[in-house]
């Protein structure tokens, strides 16, 4: 293996959009890939090319070396239940897309064509290699996984929250379910499997089935979790027909819920859940009501988070200025400028044609959109 094959590579693997490229990609062409989070891709394949460079640094041939990356990414795969062809389609337009901006990057750095020519085959032989070890992988855990209980639980999971193919009377019985019970379906924000087991162990405590669903650790239980160092949201009681819309919506306030850990219910996300469902939406009110503002003006982020933080405090200004640790005519001249500049409405005169309630709604959505988008 050649020395610019591993510049090459370490610049690809420094190059946060190039990798972005490459899981885009698998997505795109895997629609079992893209129903896993995007990280649990960015994790794998910043592993395989970090594995990558150390091979080459090693030397040898292409089949030699340490692939524990590729096992374990096919292991992964196995465990989450995509398909050996949905894991083959996306690591085939992976491996296209990698070549494909390697090549550019070689060109970027003035390599002369032949040399890419020997790269490309240098590239391409040891890609193959990890290709092999991901199947390799993808069979061994699969042959491991068809012999465990713990398994067959997940595949009913998966059934009950995704597919919507309802298991016979005896799959429920073996999972521990009941055809007319009523569960709270629990969705956590780990893809690791190996975390996921550690937090399935800890879960079991309360009782409950879980598995790996999307690629996420998810489950169904009578008695809901009471607290967890991990991100889990947790749906009220439902019967077990009804879970599949639950679990969705419960999947989208994992979204909405950010940067929170611990227990969150998912009534208590229902707002930021179904304003998160439309981003569209919200960056047309921000525009509306926020347009003439400068993303860029330090003031103008000071009168927005001011005004947000007002509304988050029901309209006290007091209580806006001890959050914020400024003097309350401060908080006040923010609003007053902010007023003045755009079109929000704070609330404190009410217009008796319209809803106070919706209209705060409007004026929050648009101040946190505002600084959502800023931000990016």
């Amino acid at each position: 293996m050649s020395a610019m094959v591993r510049q090459v590579l370490e610049a690809v693997a420094a190059d946060d959009k190039v990798v972005e490229r490459v899981v885009d990609a698998a997505r795109s062409y895997s629609p079992e890939v893209a129903r896993l989070p995007a990280e649990e891709n960015r994790r794998h394949i910043a592993f395989l090319l970090s594995e990558g460079i150390a091979h080459l640094e090693r030397g040898g041939a292409p089949d030699d070396g340490d692939f524990s990356a590729a096992l374990s990414l096919g292991a992964d795969r196995a465990a989450q239940g995509v398909s050996m062809a949905g894991l083959l389609r996306g690591v085939h337009a992976g491996r296209t897309e990698l070549i494909r901006a390697a090549v550019e990057l070689a060109r970027s750095l003035g390599v002369a064509d032949g040399t890419i020519l020997d790269f490309m085959i240098d590239l391409d032989h040891y890609v193959g290699a990890v290709e092999r070890h991901i199947i390799s992988g993808y069979h061994t855990a699969e042959l491991q996984l068809s012999r465990t209980a713990r398994d067959l639980n997940a595949q009913v999971l998966r059934r009950l929250l995704v597919s919507g193919e309802f298991p016979d009377a005896s799959e429920l019985a073996r999972a521990g379910l009941r055809p007319d019970g009523r569960y709270h379906c629990v969705v956590s924000g780990v893809t690791d499997p190996s975390h996921a087991r550690t937090l399935e162990q800890r879960l079991h405590s309360f009782g409950g089935v879980y598995g790996l669903v999307e690629g996420r650790l998810a489950g169904l239980t009578h008695v809901p979790p009471s607290w967890s160092d991990d991100l889990l949201v947790v749906s009220p009681a439902t019967p077990l027909k009804s879970l599949r819309g639950t679990y969705s919506m419960c999947t989208q306030a994992l979204a909405a819920a950010g940067a929170s850990l611990g227990v969150q219910q998912l009534t208590d996300l229902a707002g930021e859940t179904a304003l998160a469902a439309f981003p569209g939406l919200a960056g047309t009110l921000a525009d509306s009501l926020l347009g003439q503002l400068d993303p860029k003006s330090t003031f103008h982020h000071e009168m927005v988070a001011t005004a947000l933080c007002y509304l988050d405090n029901g309209g006290r200004l007091s209580a806006t200025a001890a959050a914020l640790h400024i003097h309350a005519n401060t908080v006040r001249y923010r609003l007053d400028r902010l007023v003045e500049l755009t079109s929000v409405d704070l609330g404190e005169n009410p217009d008796a044609r319209r809803s106070h309630v919706l209209t705060t709604l409007h004026t929050w959505w648009a101040l946190r959109s505002w600084i959502d988008r800023s931000a990016r």
